[in-house]
């Protein structure tokens, strides 16, 4: 098996989305325009990202105990950092010169991803292989495959079937991988897209980055480009997507909880309902610790039987929904909650943590 390649799916739903892959081809067929020109129609704006205080830098143990110890109690400071997913290791030079703005960052994403389900639409038939690029968790692996298929600088867009094979966790990660390595306090969002499907919120990641001259978190959907925005008919900025465009798992959780959404419009293909939100839930907290593990990914409460899950895991749910949704003064809270309940925190024995190299 080559380095670049992920462990199998482990969950149900990961073996029921491979068994379904080519499914979303025919529903997007339906729902969107014939096959348009492909063109370099850029998203709009040209936010300019603010960095913090870099933190890099050589110490003795003690000072950089006190270090972690600031960052863990400082929201900005711990998101303006990488974590396990999204730490591009010996790759990391690949990031030196970047565009610092959001558009052309999100750009530079494009150039080098394609999403398994869009491929066809952009005229990429892919071999069974390619496809086992969507299990690629760390970012580092995405660079070591990237640097594979074409050792060019990330700037310099790839050929359509020069490009690594993702989806939109991995737009988003990737996203978040850059402007951590500038400095900006950035973060993977799980939830639901409500602008792929009519009357339907969509299983989706996109990237939330701290805007420090507004003083807030801003979504942007790295996955649409130019293409992706005409065929979608996208009338908003997708690099500040509206909160009733994207919805956190938190979010669609609770609306489900207090009846004003029907919990079977949120999932994808035939997965959908409470299970499929609670899932969704964990990921995002997990995410929110800098965990973000692939869409089939889970374990603990996210992988539970609907039969098996007790009145005291809504009720954490319902907590960890809740906090998900809150600003930074809830930070050290997800952080807690996570640390120190089983049913969350990733287990010492998870299987890709001994076959893939997260040292």
């Amino acid at each position: 098996m080559p380095s670049w390649m992920g462990w199998e799916p482990q969950t149900e739903m990961g073996r029921r989305y491979s068994i379904q892959k080519a499914l979303v081809i025919v529903g997007i067929v339906l729902f969107i325009l014939p096959l348009a020109q492909l063109g370099n129609a850029s998203v709009s704006g040209e936010l300019k990202l603010a960095s913090i205080k870099d933190l890099e830098g050589e110490g003795e143990e003690p000072e950089m105990k006190t270090q972690e110890q600031t960052m863990q109690a400082n929201p900005l400071e711990y998101y303006a950092r990488p974590g396990l997913m999204t730490d591009p290791k010996e790759h990391a030079e690949l990031f030196e010169g970047l565009p610092t703005e959001i558009s052309a960052l999100s750009q530079t994403v494009q150039g080098v991803l394609i999403h398994v389900f869009w491929a066809e639409r952009y005229g990429v038939t892919l071999s069974d292989e390619r496809e086992e690029e969507v299990n690629i968790r760390s970012v580092a692996g995405m660079l070591a495959r990237i640097r594979e298929l074409d050792d060019r600088p990330l700037t310099e867009a790839r050929p359509l079937e020069k490009r690594l094979v993702g989806n939109c966790r991995d737009f988003s990660t990737l996203l978040c991988a850059m402007l951590q390595y500038q400095g900006v306090p950035a973060r993977a969002r799980c939830g639901f897209g409500a602008y792929f499907l009519p009357d339907h919120y969509e299983d989706h990641w996109i990237c939330e980055y701290w805007k420090a001259d507004e003083q807030r978190w801003v979504m942007v959907d790295a996955q649409l480009d130019g293409f992706q925005r005409e065929v979608l008919k996208i009338q908003f900025d997708s690099l500040d997507v509206p909160q009733d465009q994207f919805l956190t798992a938190g979010k669609g959780w609770l609306m489900c909880r207090g009846g004003q959404a029907d919990p079977d419009s949120f999932g994808i293909f035939d997965m959908h309902g409470m299970w499929f939100i609670r899932g969704n839930v964990v990921r995002d907290l997990l995410s929110l610790n800098k965990i973000e593990i692939l869409p089939w990914d889970g374990w603990g409460l996210a992988a539970k039987e609907e039969k098996d899950v007790s009145a005291d895991d809504m009720a954490l749910l319902d907590r960890i929904a809740k906090l998900t949704l809150a600003g930074n003064e809830a930070f050290s809270e997800i952080r807690s909650i996570y640390e120190n309940d089983d049913r969350l925190h990733m287990p010492p024995d998870w299987e890709p943590l001994r076959t893939e190299n997260y040292d």
